[in-house]
């Protein structure tokens, strides 16, 4: 590791988010690890999709190995400078819409409205194939 390591902000790191230019922010640091996207196990699209945000929970949360560890040394270009890194927004489920007894009625009236003289239709076929002279 550099004795004197660089900071980066959050924007520049973010520019980084290609298979042929990718850096990742981990534990606070900052990782280029462009040379590894064709080597690392999981496929360059894990590490694209760690791009862009803190990838330190999905770093963690895979497990990695102390080899694994060992080797984002020859990854390191610096810190990152966490005051320019965007704050982790809370995540906020869709609001399901409520209940309207109202448009049930309007759509069960319209397929019924749809469906009943398909089912006269049919059994009036019924009647006359069962009824015919034979």
């Amino acid at each position: 590791m550099a004795s004197d390591p660089k900071v980066h902000s959050f924007e520049e790191v973010n520019k980084h988010n290609k298979t042929k230019d990718c850096w990742l922010v981990i534990s606070g640091k900052v990782y280029d690890v462009t040379p590894f996207m064709d080597d690392h196990p999981g496929g360059d699209e894990v590490l694209l999709s760690a791009t862009g945000k803190d990838a330190t929970d999905d770093f963690e949360d895979v497990g990695h190995s102390d080899s694994a560890r060992e080797m984002m040394d020859k990854y390191y270009i610096g810190n990152i400078d966490t005051s320019t890194v965007p704050r982790r927004r809370t995540y906020i489920p869709p609001q399901q819409a409520a209940y309207n007894p109202d448009k049930t009625s309007e759509f069960m009236i319209k397929i019924l409205q749809f469906l009943v003289p398909l089912l006269i239709l049919g059994l009036a076929f019924v009647v006359r194939h069962y009824t015919k002279e034979k």
